[in-house]
């Protein structure tokens, strides 16, 4: 698969782990009055909410024209679960700072 096809799909997983899962991880955070979790419980939050995108691949129909996309995006979902949790996703942790420092 060349780049320019899935430049889309890239950009999408480049933003959802924190604009979905993150964000509502806050809003959950803070209904609850939890105003200093820790890292791991934010980022296990965070899977917990981006969680909701698992097989987001499947809307694409399962024909042979599709099944690159669909094994990518399946990929990169995966890799993006497990740099939330190692703590490598920049966009996570800079919104886990900022829950923490304004809540």
């Amino acid at each position: 698969m060349r780049d320019d096809e899935r430049f889309e799909i890239e950009r999408a997983y480049d933003l959802l782990p924190h604009v979905i899962g993150a964000s509502l991880a806050c809003v959950w955070f803070r209904t609850n009055g939890i105003k200093k979790p820790n890292e791991d419980e934010f980022r296990k939050k965070t899977v917990e909410f981006f969680a909701i995108l698992s097989g987001i691949e499947s809307s694409y129909p399962d024909e042979e024209k599709f099944s690159e996309i669909r094994s990518y995006m399946k990929n990169r979902y995966n890799q993006e679960i497990e740099k939330i949790i190692q703590g490598k996703n920049p966009e996570i942790e800079k919104r886990y700072k900022r829950y923490v420092d304004y809540g």
